[in-house]
């Protein structure tokens, strides 16, 4: 059965320089590079995966990630990021180089905005090419204040890393519910990646559990998607692939479950063939 890493990051410093405009520093221990990555995947029986830019280390600049698919062989597809003054022509260079989505990072003051006239050109551009609007935050409140944009795209969202919730507040802190009636509300695709980001407890990441059946419950199986953000930037923790995928099998018991997250969803979602 394929399946699909539906979250990494790949920088290759023989290939592109880091970028004037990063949100963040890539450490020498976090550096992955895409046939890197690939070889990941196959060591755990993955067959594709999807990059996506994180706006550390490149900034907006998406030439190496459109390398990296380029010479996948069709295993790999992209997030971007959109900048308002991106011309027409490198849109059509992206959609070209399997490009399927633009992200927004709602903390981070360098991303290109969600909310606002940019926000709402780049929500314009991305409906024209038929990509989805990715979307990562830290804190719950900006979700909450992104809500109204997010309802009003008119184009596939999906939501990163299961919100990061933050597990001192519960399963009914302010903005985990409100990613909750999203996904009750809505055709919103959320991604269970990321626990390592909020776990408090470390691998196996056992108390992540109840947000990510509560997860799974409010979305659904059909829109829910899993990635392993590999090469794990920022991680507070030493993290592996292995653990990741092991936490997914215990809240996702039934192997046809698995699939539907791992290959069925993915695939058609980011136009994948096997």
């Amino acid at each position: 059965m394929p399946a699909v890493d539906s979250h990494a990051h790949a920088f290759d410093l023989t290939r592109q320089g880091w970028g004037g405009d990063r949100g963040f520093d890539i450490q020498a221990n976090e550096l992955g590079t895409a046939p890197q990555f690939l070889q990941v995947l196959a060591s755990h029986g993955f067959t594709h995966g999807v990059l996506i830019n994180p706006l550390g280390g490149y900034g907006a600049n998406n030439t190496y990630m459109l390398e990296a698919i380029a010479a996948s062989g069709g295993r790999l597809k992209g997030v971007a990021l959109l900048p308002d003054a991106t011309p027409e022509t490198e849109i059509h260079r992206m959609v070209e180089g399997g490009i399927v989505g633009i992200r927004f990072n709602l903390d981070f003051p360098t991303s290109p905005p969600l909310l606002g006239p940019m926000g709402e050109r780049a929500l314009a551009r991305a409906r024209e090419v038929g990509w989805f609007a990715q979307v990562h935050y830290h804190h719950g409140d900006s979700l909450i204040a992104a809500m109204p944009a997010l309802r009003a795209a008119k184009l596939p969202v999906i939501i990163d890393h299961s919100g990061r919730p933050e597990l001192p507040g519960g399963l009914r802190q302010k903005g985990f519910r409100a990613l909750l009636e999203l996904g009750r509300g809505s055709d919103a695709v959320i991604k269970l990646s990321g626990v390592f980001r909020f776990s408090q407890t470390g691998s196996p990441y056992v108390d992540t559990d109840p947000y990510i059946a509560a997860l799974i419950e409010a979305f659904g199986i059909d829109r829910c998607i899993w990635g392993s953000d590999w090469p794990f930037l920022r991680a507070k923790a030493r993290t592996d692939f292995g653990p990741l995928l092991a936490a997914l099998h215990r809240v996702v018991p039934e192997a046809a479950d698995r699939d539907r997250i791992l290959w069925t969803n993915p695939s058609r979602l980011f136009r994948m063939t096997s």
